[in-house]
């Protein structure tokens, strides 16, 4: 059996290190899957609302508590890919801790585009939705070639950000990906359709874990995968609309 993904807390590594245990005990199942998944976006809708009012009485507070969840966020997750078997514990923190970053970071662009926030929103669900329905109806299928394409897209995106960071560091600014003309608009909507993408991946790996009876924790590690996945379509879409706003 092939393993793969381009969500790094989906690999080919991870459901390797519970292979052993599969199917002792109670095993995973989707609609647990579903039920844990909605339990995280609720603490990152707490999370997220938290910093959004307190960014409306004090934005300079707001901005800590925006860094609180980014760097907090962070090492939850790393904790939770390395150590799977505590994912029921740390996919909740994790999922408020990222709440608060996605609040800051929303509240922030809400006041420079008014109406953004509803909109990015909407349309991550909405692309959720669409990319569940071709994954389920057999539109898109993840053959191996599907997911290593997918696989590579995602590497190269991320190391395309590694790169403009670390420039930043120094003062030089990565020219056009973060402007507002068409190759900048053009670049986010790549992103955008391969994060996408990646949902498939993950509905496909979610549903072959459940198919070889993954133990019952492994629920809140596939639901904390497709957070991370989410969180990551949200903030792509949101800087598209952004982009595309900046233009009017």
């Amino acid at each position: 059996m092939e393993w793969k993904s381009s969500n790094p807390v989906l690999g080919e590594k991870t459901w390797e290190r519970v292979a052993s245990t599969a199917g002792i005990g109670d095993t995973m199942t989707v609609q647990g899957v579903i039920n844990r998944a909605i339990a995280l976006l609720g603490l990152v809708t707490i999370g997220a609302a938290w910093t959004w009012f307190t960014f409306l009485r004090d934005p300079a507070a707001a901005m800590i508590w925006m860094l609180i969840g980014l760097i907090g966020g962070l090492i939850l997750s790393l904790v939770t890919v390395f150590k799977s078997e505590w994912a029921p514990f740390t996919a909740p923190v994790y999922a408020g801790l990222e709440g608060l970053a996605i609040g800051g970071i929303s509240a922030y662009m809400e006041r420079s585009y008014p109406g953004i926030v509803a909109q990015a929103v909407c349309l991550t669900f909405g692309t959720c939705f669409m990319m569940l329905l071709a994954y389920t109806s057999g539109l898109i299928k993840p053959t191996e070639r599907f997911k290593a394409g997918i696989v590579a897209a995602t590497g190269a995106i991320f190391l395309v950000y590694l790169v403009s960071f670390a420039l930043s560091l120094f003062g030089v600014r990565f020219p056009y990906i973060h402007d507002t003309g068409l190759i900048g608009i053009g670049f986010s909507a790549v992103v955008v359709c391969i994060a996408a993408l990646n949902l498939v991946l993950d509905f496909d790996l979610i549903e072959t874990g459940v198919r070889e009876e993954m133990p019952k924790y492994m629920e809140w590690y596939a639901a904390f995968a497709l957070m991370v996945t989410l969180i990551w379509l949200y903030v792509e879409i949101l800087r598209l609309l952004t982009k595309l706003r900046g233009r009017e």
